[in-house]
């Protein structure tokens, strides 16, 4: 009788310790709250939002459905995956919450959530988006043929027109969310290499942050 209880007792743990297990770096479950932190130490992985981090987060959502909440700590990556991750939120309707801080691409996904929150202490900054010269580069050499690019001045003619329609997008997404169209210009001000940090107060007042959700009564 005394060999079955230390069998039972693995019996009950193996699970609790396998789920630990299941979630990927950057990620940990605290009840119903999913925490995603790109800026802590990971071990074969960029430290920052990536394409791999929409697939591991679209498996764990499927698996928690539980899962009400996405909180935030990073100072953002890639801005495709950025946006792939705010549709989930969107999808699941998930509230966010900064814990720590949230710019750039990270932005996009904390404003996908339903309820927007930060902790006291913490700070959502905001900057230009940039493509650096060795990325212009690579993609430019990838896609000219598929493209039909037949001088870089053509490919400079493309990149105009869709940087235009890139900030289009993106300033019309923070609208859509609710966010105050003169703030949302006033973004654009600060260069790729600074960021411009509002105060509680500021982002309140713009509807970056938002307690309660729409339609919610206090």
């Amino acid at each position: 009788m005394l060999r079955l209880i230390p069998l039972t007792i693995c019996l009950f743990l193996a699970p609790a310790v396998a789920a630990k297990e299941v979630l990927p770096q950057k990620f940990s479950l605290q009840g119903k709250t999913l925490v995603y932190d790109t800026e802590t130490e990971v071990t074969g992985e960029l430290a920052e939002i990536t394409e791999e981090d929409v697939s591991h987060l679209r498996n764990i959502l499927k698996k928690s459905p539980e899962i009400t909440e996405l909180q935030l700590n990073s100072v953002g990556g890639s801005v495709y995956a950025g946006e792939e991750i705010a549709g989930l939120v969107l999808e699941y309707g998930l509230d966010t919450l900064v814990d720590g801080t949230c710019i750039s691409a990270c932005v996009d996904v904390f404003l996908a959530g339903e309820r927007r929150r930060m902790t006291i202490g913490s700070s959502i900054g905001f900057h230009q988006r940039n493509w650096p010269s060795e990325a212009v580069h690579k993609y430019y050499r990838s896609e000219r043929k598929r493209r039909r690019w037949a001088t870089p001045f053509e490919f400079g003619s493309w990149i105009y027109e869709d940087t235009q329609s890139e900030v289009y997008e993106h300033l019309s997404y923070m609208v859509a969310r609710g966010v105050d169209p003169g703030f949302a210009i006033e973004t654009l001000r600060t260069d790729p290499d600074g960021e411009w940090y509002p105060s509680r107060l500021r982002l309140i007042a713009a509807g970056v942050l938002r307690e309660l959700k729409p339609g919610e009564q206090p």
